[in-house]
């Protein structure tokens, strides 16, 4: 999904912009440190543009870590299977699509008579370049 089949409030676009140009995942409270200068005064303001950004599908929440992360390529479904890789050593997060996790995620809880709808997947380890040292 791109941002211009949406559109974005200021807040909205700035909460992007300042995940779209970080390092690594942040806090919601993190962006609105960042964003003190452009207006932003209390988390609400943050949450508010995070939720909207999340169901557009331009920001992901990794739970392990309680923050937030750009989403870095187009999602066709919105009922998708994302995995992300977080590097234990230095923060760096890659996000993984994978239509063959998918599918075998979907087949595993449909025996259980679960329909799957939507899962995020959080791995934990080294990152190639951490594991190389």
């Amino acid at each position: 999904m791109t941002t211009e089949s949406h559109d974005l409030t200021k807040n909205q676009a700035l909460v992007l912009d300042t995940l779209s140009g970080a390092e690594e995942p942040l806090s919601a409270y993190t962006i609105l440190d960042r964003l003190r200068d452009d207006g932003f005064r209390a988390p609400l303001q943050v949450y508010r543009a995070l939720d909207k950004l999340r169901e557009f599908g331009l920001v992901h929440r990794l739970e392990s870590l309680n923050a937030f992360v750009a989403c870095s390529h187009p999602h066709e479904d919105e009922d998708s299977t994302i995995a992300f890789a977080i590097c234990d050593t230095c923060g760096h997060v890659s996000e993984i699509a994978d239509d063959e996790i998918e599918e075998r995620l979907r087949l595993v809880s449909g025996r259980k008579g679960f329909q799957l709808q939507k899962s995020t997947i959080e791995l934990r380890g080294l990152c190639g370049d951490c594991a190389a040292t």
